[in-house]
């Protein structure tokens, strides 16, 4: 990489971290560090709910699953928006009012000190496995640009991050959003210019889009009722709805972003710019990872985008049958060049006939292209040293757009799309640590271990913890490069906690003659079946959220029924 764009990165990354620190007060107190005094704009709080899910993620994996399955993952947020008015009429005026540090404080009031410590550990190990899979995403990065071990590149990232969010709070930690979320954006709608400039002359946009069509890239609503398909209408409406409430409205790490807004309004409007704008900027997004897939139709692609796997095979004993597979992939690559073009020329020719046969023959060229491609994965995961699939197929989606920027990009575009992706991460990751550290410190540590101690005691157990859930993210992020899509593997994690969760919540607010006991018991209940569900079933992920929720629900509620009477006590 050029010295130029390591200078943008560089540059780009002290000064949000700086420019951060400087714009954060009142953080010698227990209230400043975690809510900021309560005192934020509406509108840094809705970047910073945006910009706390939209993580290098988002960037590294979310175009990765464009580029691989096209559009269809866009059907995954439509029920983001409903949840959004729902939490912003309910919980957002509900917690605020409270004056809870964290969403768990409300539990005890409500039920009692079981249901709270069990639903805090929950977020704690939920969000703890998740900001491993957040480090994942740049260490990745990292690892394709300076061709560094895995290992050192996550604690590159980790540790920095680690050590900048123990002293900024969470006030330095929004602002730093802020920025981010500019960063992003223009990062993505320069690398969609790029992108389009990059195809051949004779080839429009429409041309190309068309050619993703016929790969089934640009295929976004899917209205099947198979609930083994992750990627439908339905399973994004009610599923995807069941899952943001979970997300957004019982994980510590969005509600602490929206109790520290000035207000109940601020709170509710800084919920509603993600009901307006996800869905739009995650299709932004996905259409890049698609526009990189046109892209690589008219440029050939790496037979494999881990640079450091094709390394590692061609020094090993299976280094003749992988040149044999490279030789073979090109030839299939020029194959299925030449039929992307006679098909646009078929179709601009208007001869229906014609164009149905160009269509067919560039499916059959794709398809060969696939099949080499995966013999060349299979060499890989048998040849790669450390390599540990378990039951999963190997899977280097996460390498594709990093590939992109760093071999097609010009110098500064470079920089600036890496210096995006590093301070995603690194912003996302010390918002989340703070939510982390927040749990500990207020739900279990203040509550069962330390009550009555001074704000300065807290504030420094808070660095601690703090220092804690770093280390343990990193550990994690080690084990989450391999595991396929990030954007996937960190939904899938939030889906196994979030509807039990959820249900806890319905239980406490919606069921007035709920109790301890049966939310205690149900929230156990939820979290058993959804592992049983998980362990027996072919049952997507993300209608683990509607299992979880239901169960809770169901067990809590015929719990409290027969506890009633002790309740009453």
């Amino acid at each position: 990489m050029h010295p130029f764009d390591w200078l943008i990165i560089v540059g780009y990354l002290a000064w949000v971290i700086g420019d951060g620190i400087r714009r954060s007060k009142n953080t010698d107190k227990v209230e400043g560090y975690f809510l900021a005094g309560r005192s934020l704009p509406w509108w840094a709080v809705g970047l910073s709910v945006m910009a706390t899910q939209m993580s290098a993620i988002t960037l590294v994996g979310t175009t990765g699953q464009g580029y691989d399955d096209g559009m269809r993952f866009v059907q995954f947020y439509f029920g983001l928006p409903l949840a959004m008015v729902i939490l912003s009429v309910t919980l957002v005026p509900f917690f605020y009012r409270a004056g809870v540090f964290t969403a768990y404080e409300y539990l005890e009031r409500r039920f009692d000190a079981k249901t709270r410590a069990l639903a805090s550990v929950l977020f704690l190990v939920s969000r703890g496995l998740a900001v491993g899979v957040v480090i994942s995403a740049p260490a990745v990065v990292l690892s394709i640009v300076l061709g560094w071990n895995l290992v050192i590149t996550a604690i590159a990232i980790g540790v920095p991050t680690t050590v900048y969010t123990m002293f900024g709070g969470v006030q330095a930690v929004t602002w730093a959003d802020v920025k981010q979320m500019v960063v992003i954006v223009g990062g993505v709608f320069a690398a969609v210019v790029m992108l389009i400039l990059g195809l051949p002359e004779e080839v429009g946009i429409g041309d190309a889009l068309r050619v993703a069509g016929a790969s089934g890239r640009l295929t976004t609503i899917d209205f099947s009722l198979d609930p083994n398909e992750t990627y439908t209408f339905w399973s994004g409406l009610l599923g995807g709805l069941f899952l943001m409430l979970g997300y957004f409205g019982c994980d510590q790490s969005q509600v602490q972003r929206y109790l520290t807004a000035k207000s109940v309004d601020a709170g509710r409007r800084s919920l509603l710019m993600s009901a307006f704008w996800k869905i739009p900027l995650q299709a932004l997004i996905l259409l890049t990872g698609v526009l990189v897939f046109v892209f690589y139709l008219f440029n050939q692609p790496p037979t494999l985008f881990n640079r450091a796997h094709e390394d590692a095979i061609r020094a090993g004993s299976h280094a003749g049958e992988y040149a044999q597979i490279e030789e073979e992939f090109g030839e299939a690559f020029e194959a299925r060049r030449a039929a992307a073009s006679v098909m646009i020329s078929a179709r601009d020719s208007g001869d229906a006939t014609a164009a149905a046969a160009a269509r067919a023959a560039y499916v059959a060229s794709q398809d060969r292209l696939q099949e080499v491609r995966l013999r060349a994965e299979a060499v890989a995961a048998v040849a790669v040293p450390n390599l540990d699939l378990g039951d999963d197929d190997y899977n280097d989606v996460n390498y594709v757009f990093p590939t992109f920027i760093t071999t097609q990009l010009p110098i500064g575009l470079v920089g600036l799309l890496i210096a995006a992706i590093f301070a995603a991460a690194m912003s996302s990751i010390a918002a989340e640590l703070n939510a982390l550290s927040a749990s500990t410190v207020i739900d279990l540590y203040r509550r069962h271990l330390r009550p009555g101690a001074t704000d300065r005691h807290y504030l420094v157990v808070s660095k601690l913890s703090t220092a804690f859930w770093g280390v343990f993210a990193t550990v994690f992020a080690l084990y989450a490069a391999n595991l396929g899509s990030l954007i996937e593997v960190v939904n899938q994690v939030g889906s196994y906690f979030y509807g039990s969760l959820l249900g806890v919540f319905g239980l406490a607010i919606v069921f007035p003659r709920a109790t301890g006991t049966g939310a205690f018991w149900g929230l156990l209940s939820g979290m058993g079946v959804v592992a049983l569900v998980e362990a027996t079933s072919e049952i997507s992920f993300i209608w683990y959220n509607v299992i979880g929720a239901a169960v809770v629900i169901v067990v809590g509620l015929a719990l409290s029924a027969v506890d009633r009477p002790a309740d009453a006590n």
